[in-house]
């Protein structure tokens, strides 16, 4: 793996084909079509369209790989449903990819490791399970730091996602999950996506942290919302009769980042939907709102299949989930939107090389200096999935026994000042 370019033109560009509502480098069907003969060796047995068990029309697919050593069913969604086979397909090779990892590892603590160049471990979101200190002997994987170009390990704990019991030595000091997994048709891609991902749960998080009033300033009037796919499915949303309310949450990071809940006006006691939210980030921000308003539609089917119970907005059962729903109507139902969709940072790149270069200057004038990249491809598929970590961004707030990092700290500060 080479480090993106200092400039555009220092190598080769990654150039973005396809635009409708994502970006790839190939359409939807392509990507689909490329990986099909793969699927089985896989683990993939099916791609199951669920857009018809809820009545908002956007494309939400399951696909399922009963063999998972993490989660067996990978939802997708999209503009259309090749986009949403697209996604999920994609989710769960990387998946598979980050739970058979063949790479070479070290075992050592970072005092033993002191002639290596490590990543700054201590920067990682943190775990009250085990306490960390550079005594800790733990598994390494070696990675790149796309800053520097320094070939550099990471703690092979926060790279992978086999989950089967029991867990490799020294685990349990940081936060094990999949955020910052990413696969796509060209290793640009994917880092793009990997790093949107991790700025994208940093923002959200610090987000959560906020005061009511700092929210209710980032609250959108979805009038001022003028991408046209966005458009398209916020119509698709109002005739379905669902409130759906959208939060800016672009962190000091300046990647656009946005939060979509949506709920119906009219609870039904009888088939009660608790509110949903998803977020999304990407750098345009057209496409980050609409990943935020399809993961709102795909974390509702996602309750509704019964594929996961873990995305309950509250408590474990439909009167819960009824309650929830009322409580948000009566908080956000009346509540006005006050900031402009164009207020949100937009960065048009026509390529995928420049949007991995534009997200890391980004992240460097935030003070985050280390972009580390573990390229997990296995040549058998060809199939580009990485895994990027990158110390000093918070991970989801919801995760037991979280300890919060240093953003999250100065954030409920100022909450407090």
């Amino acid at each position: 793996m080479s480090p993106p370019p200092p400039s555009p033109g220092a190598q080769p560009a990654v150039p973005k084909r396809f635009t409708a509502g994502t970006h790839r480098t190939v359409s939807p069907e392509e990507t689909v079509d490329r990986v099909r003969p793969f699927l089985p060796a896989l683990g993939i047995t099916r791609i199951a369209d669920v857009t018809g068990l809820d009545n908002l029309g956007v494309p939400v697919v399951m696909v399922v790989r009963p063999g998972s050593r993490s989660i067996s069913v990978s939802p997708g969604k999209g503009l259309t449903l090749a986009a949403a086979q697209a996604s999920g397909v994609m989710e769960s090779i990387e998946h598979w990819h980050a739970e058979h990892i063949l790479l070479p590892l070290k075992l050592g603590s970072v005092f033993e490791l002191h002639s290596h160049h490590l990543l700054d471990a201590g920067g990682l979101p943190r775990l009250s399970v085990r306490p960390f200190h550079d005594h800790l002997r733990m598994y390494w994987v070696a990675g790149m730091d796309l800053v520097s170009g320094a070939p550099t390990w990471v703690p092979f704990e926060v790279v992978h996602t086999d989950y089967a019991l029991p867990l490799l030595a020294a685990s349990g000091a940081f936060v094990m999950s999949s955020n910052g997994l990413a696969s796509g048709n060209h290793l640009y891609e994917a880092l793009s996506h990997a790093i949107c991902e991790l700025v994208e749960r940093d923002a959200a998080t610090l987000w959560h942290l906020s005061g009511a009033e700092a929210k209710r300033r980032t609250r959108l009037d979805p009038s001022t919302v003028d991408d046209a796919t966005c458009r398209t499915l916020l119509d698709r949303l109002e005739d379905a009769d669902v409130l759906t309310c959208l939060w800016e949450i672009t962190s000091d990071i300046g990647v656009p980042a946005f939060c979509c809940t949506i709920v119906d006006r009219d609870p039904n006691p009888l088939r009660p939907v608790a509110p949903m939210t998803g977020f999304g980030c990407h750098p345009a921000r057209g496409v980050a709102l609409l990943r935020a308003i399809t993961e709102a539609a795909q974390t509702r089917l996602t309750l509704i299949t019964g594929a996961r119970d873990d995305v309950r907005a509250s408590g474990h059962g439909p009167e819960d989930d009824l309650r929830a729903a009322r409580h948000f109507l009566r908080e956000h139902g009346e509540a006005p939107g006050r900031r402009a969709f164009r207020e949100a940072p937009d960065h048009l790149g026509e390529t995928f090389d420049t949007d991995v270069a534009w997200e890391i200057d980004r992240l460097r004038a935030a003070g985050l200096h280390q972009v580390v990249a573990v390229d997990l491809t296995r040549s058998e598929f060809g199939i580009p999935v990485v895994r990027v970590v990158i110390p000093g961004l918070e991970p989801p707030h919801e995760i037991p026994g979280l300890i919060p990092g240093a953003r999250a700290q100065r954030r409920l500060s100022e909450r407090t000042s």
